[in-house]
């Protein structure tokens, strides 16, 4: 009697968390609606600060020359581009003849984001006012960098800038392209419109020089994450991530099956390996009275999306026996949570293409879950994802 007693409260108890994340997205409209504060732009201005770019590539080097292209097609003189080819043989795709362009070579591998930073940084030409981070599949804007100059020149000293997909010739991709913009436009957009942080995307990130450097000899990592350390790190010392809406980088979207199920179970290993920071942030938030830190940290305890939307589903499913009450209440928030879903994604500006796409959402959540189960059962979880993999799904 007294299990079954225990095993209601509990079942409960995540239902209760389950059900706040699904209407989590709305709550955060309805507070940025009711927010007195009147909206603050960010005009154009004249603030020229000299940017450090540092691109990062791990054995691959493909797409490096056609990002430099349009790095050095930016409406922007006041740059240097380092490239760090990990784990790369020199060749003569690596070959620049543009001075603004130096390509690094580690002696030994480096096989981490924060070493190949790092050793970008000690090779840098000059002192660089701002670091731009990028991908080596990314491609920048041309007016990039102006829109990352609106927020710095406005005192912040982190931004993140907006990702778009840069391919969407298959199913996958297109659906990876909808997980983006509900994410940009909630933990970036909505977010940083509430007063607290943006989330912090691993590319398209810009920070002063002076604090990037402080903050990565901070953090002592292998593998992936080092962009939820370094958000983490930001906002617990009272920084708030600036979001720029405008400052445009298009990405290389997950195209294949395989690269999905890599990628995300990097993804999702590195969710259980760092989420405790939420609680970290929350607390230290309700003790300053820091609402950045409050809102911030609630939002880094959510668990990735085809976990607690199927988790949804289950309870409401196993509640028919138990409870009505609470299968009803945990379908209302599944209802607001589509509803919250689709406002971004259902914009005159989504490609047709991502909206006949989401169709096919169960085959995303299904390869998610073999995503969960890799994240678990296997040790390359960490792997880089691979963007010459050929299947066609």
């Amino acid at each position: 009697m007294v299990l079954h007693v225990v095993a209601i409260w509990v079942l409960n108890i995540v239902a209760g968390f389950i059900g706040f994340y699904l209407i989590h997205p709305m709550l955060l409209l309805f507070l940025r609606a009711i927010k007195a504060k009147k909206k603050q732009s960010y005009p154009h201005n004249t603030f020229l600060p000299d940017y450090g770019i540092i691109v990062t590539a791990f054995e691959e080097v493909g797409m490096i020359p056609t990002a430099v292209e349009s790095l050095l097609a930016m409406n922007y003189e006041r740059l240097q581009i380092y490239i760090v080819a990990d784990n790369c043989k020199p060749t003569a795709a690596l070959h620049f003849s543009d001075p603004r362009v130096t390509v690094l070579y580690p002696e030994t591998v480096l096989a981490s984001n924060v070493a190949s930073h790092r050793f970008a940084i000690d090779h840098f030409e000059r002192n660089h006012d701002l670091i731009l981070i990028m991908d080596s599949d990314n491609l920048a804007d041309a007016d990039l960098i102006q829109n990352l100059n609106n927020l710095f020149s406005a005192g912040f000293q982190a931004v993140q800038g907006i990702r778009l997909a840069k391919n969407l010739d298959t199913t996958i991709a297109r659906l990876d392209a909808a997980r983006d913009i509900y994410y940009h436009y909630f933990d970036g957009e909505v977010m940083f419109d509430l007063g607290s942080s943006a989330t912090l995307s691993g590319s398209g990130m810009a920070f002063s020089a002076s604090l990037y450097k402080r903050m990565l000899a901070g953090i002592n990592m292998q593998g992936a994450g080092f962009d939820k350390v370094l958000q983490a790190a930001l906002v617990s010392e009272g920084y708030r991530i600036a979001f720029a809406k405008d400052a445009q980088v298009y990405d290389q979207k997950t195209a294949h099956t395989t690269q999905l199920v890599n990628q995300r179970a990097r993804w999702i290993a590195t969710w259980f390996k760092y989420f405790s920071y939420g609680f970290k942030i929350l607390v230290l938030g309700i003790a300053k009275f820091n609402f950045n830190q409050v809102i911030f940290g609630i939002t880094l305890l959510r668990p990735p999306l085809f976990i607690f939307l199927s988790a949804s589903v289950l309870l409401i499913i196993v509640n028919l026996f138990i409870s009505t009450t609470v299968s009803l209440l945990l379908a209302g928030a599944l209802v607001i949570y589509l509803i919250s879903f689709f406002i971004p994604i259902l914009k005159k500006s989504t490609d047709p293409r991502i909206l006949s796409a989401l169709l096919y959402i169960p085959v995303f959540v299904f390869y998610q879950f073999i995503s969960l189960g890799k994240s678990i059962f296997s040790q390359k979880a960490n792997v880089a994802t691979k963007h010459n993999i050929e299947d066609k799904t």
